[in-house]
């Protein structure tokens, strides 16, 4: 099994921070969370600190456990199609960041 982290980064509608993490906190996460593979994750809110050009304000990070990340992905499509994985309109979807990582094992 490899090892990976998803990372996502995310805004809410102008206006619609509260709505966004509201869903985000109490449907969207347990929702990834529920998908094969995907073992555990966290949210981050972005600070006033920072170096290089800024990010979104939202960041979750999952780790991922599969033998292939884009299965992975594929299910969570499949679920955000079929409504299994419910979306809220606060979210600016056009603005969302999603990046893959394979974990990079460090020899001593």
């Amino acid at each position: 099994m490899g090892n990976y982290v998803m990372v996502v980064q995310s805004r809410a509608k102008e206006g619609r921070d509260a709505e966004f993490n509201h869903w985000y906190d109490t449907t969207h996460f347990a929702d990834i969370c529920a998908i094969p593979g995907v073992k555990s994750g966290r949210r981050f809110e972005a600070t006033a600190i920072q170096w290089g050009q800024p990010g979104l304000p939202y960041l979750a990070i999952y780790e991922i456990e599969t033998d292939d990340p884009a299965l992975v992905m594929a299910e969570m499509g499949k679920r955000s199609a079929s409504g299994t994985i419910k979306q809220s309109d606060a979210l600016d979807a056009q603005a969302v960041a999603l990046w893959i990582y394979k974990l990079h094992e460090m020899k001593r």
